[in-house]
C-alpha cells in the first residue's frame, strides 16, 4: 500500500501515469492498421528518422516540446515523402529508398547529438525513453495527437479496411487508396513523435506493434483487435512505469516494450486459436490419427 501511495501521491507521477496511459492507447489503436497493412518496417524506419529533427529542434528551440514535435515530425514526413518520390523517380524499390534515407537521417541526427552542448535534459532519453520527465506541454501534445488520431482513424475505418484487405477491390470502388496510405503515415509520424519522450524512438516500434500483435493471436475479430491493442497499450505502458519507478535503474522505454514483450509471448504460447501449445497438441493429434489407421489398414495388406 505504501508503494502504491508513493506511487500517486508524486505530482511528477500522476503526469507520467496520465501520458503513458494516453500514449499506449493510442499507439495500441493505431497499431492494428500498422500490422495488418504490413508497414511495420516503415514505422521503424520514420522512428528512426526523427532523431535528427530532434537534434536540430534542440539547436533552435531548446528543450521546448513544441519544437522537438515539429522538427520530429518535419524529418519524418521528409523521409517518407522522399522515399516516395525517390523510388518513383528511379528504379529503386520504396523499401531500399526508404531504407538509404532513414539511414542517412539516423546518421545525421547521432552526428548533431555530438555537438549539441550540455543540457538539463539529456537528449538521449529520446533515443531509450523517460516518461517519468513528461511535463505539462507532452501532455497537451499526447491529447491532441490522441484527439486527432483515433477519431481520425474511427472516420476512415470502412474504407481503411478495404486497403487493409484488398487494395484492388477498395480501388475498384472509388477508395483512393494512396491518400488513405498517406494518410496513415501522417498518424503513425504524429503518433510516434508524442511517445519519443516516453519510449524512445529506438523502442517505439515496440509500443505501436506488440499490443496490436497481441491481439492479433487472440482473434479473428477486427473490432476486437483494434480496441484490445488498445486497451493491452495502455495497461502495458502503466506496468511498464511501476516497474521503471520500482527498479529505478531501467529505463521507461525497456520496462514498456519489454512488459507488453513477456504478454506477447503469454498470449503466442497460449493462444486458444493460434498458440504454440494449440499447434504442437493439433500437430500430435494428426500424428496419432495417422498412426492409428496405418495400423488398422496393415494386417489388411497380408
Amino acid at each position: 500500500m505504501n508503494f502504491l501511495h508513493d506511487l500517486v501521491s508524486q505530482e511528477f507521477m500522476r503526469r507520467a501515469l496520465v501520458g503513458g496511459a494516453l500514449i499506449g492507447f493510442t499507439n495500441g489503436f493505431l497499431g492494428s492498421f500498422i500490422i495488418l497493412r504490413r508497414m511495420s518496417l516503415m514505422a521503424d524506419a520514420l522512428s528512426h528518422s526523427m532523431l535528427p529533427g530532434l537534434a536540430i529542434g534542440v539547436m533552435l528551440f531548446g528543450l521546448k516540446p513544441g519544437g522537438l514535435f515539429f522538427g520530429g515530425l518535419v524529418a519524418a514526413m521528409f523521409v517518407a515523402i522522399g522515399a516516395m518520390l525517390l523510388a518513383r523517380g528511379s528504379r529503386l524499390k520504396e523499401d531500399a529508398a526508404l531504407a538509404i534515407l532513414y539511414t542517412i537521417a539516423f546518421s545525421i541526427g547521432v552526428v548533431l547529438l555530438q555537438m549539441l552542448p550540455p543540457t538539463q535534459v539529456d537528449l538521449k532519453h529520446y533515443l531509450f525513453g523517460n516518461v517519468l520527465g513528461l511535463g505539462d506541454a507532452d501532455l497537451w501534445i499526447a491529447y491532441g495527437v490522441a484527439l486527432v488520431v483515433v477519431p481520425g482513424l474511427i472516420l476512415f475505418q470502412r474504407p481503411m479496411m478495404l486497403t487493409l484487405f484488398d487494395p484492388a477491390v477498395a480501388r475498384s470502388q472509388g477508395v483512393r487508396v494512396g491518400a488513405l496510405n498517406f494518410v496513415l503515415i501522417v498518424a503513425s509520424v504524429l503518433t510516434m513523435i508524442s511517445s519519443a519522450q516516453s519510449v524512445g524512438v529506438i523502442l517505439m516500434l515496440g509500443l505501436l506493434v506488440t499490443p496490436a500483435a497481441t491481439m492479433y493471436l487472440l482473434t479473428d475479430n477486427f473490432t476486437k483487435m483494434l480496441w484490445g491493442g488498445a486497451v493491452f497499450g495502455c495497461l502495458g505502458s502503466l506496468g511498464g512505469l511501476v516497474v521503471s519507478y520500482k527498479f529505478d535503474g531501467i529505463p521507461s522505454g525497456a520496462a514498456i516494450v519489454l512488459v507488453l514483450g513477456v504478454v506477447f509471448i503469454i498470449a503466442w504460447i497460449c493462444s486458444p486459436r493460434y498458440g504454440l501449445l494449440v499447434r504442437l497438441r493439433r500437430a500430435r493429434h494428426f500424428h496419432e490419427e495417422s498412426l492409428k489407421r496405418w495400423e488398422h489398414d496393415e494386417p489388411h495388406k497380408h
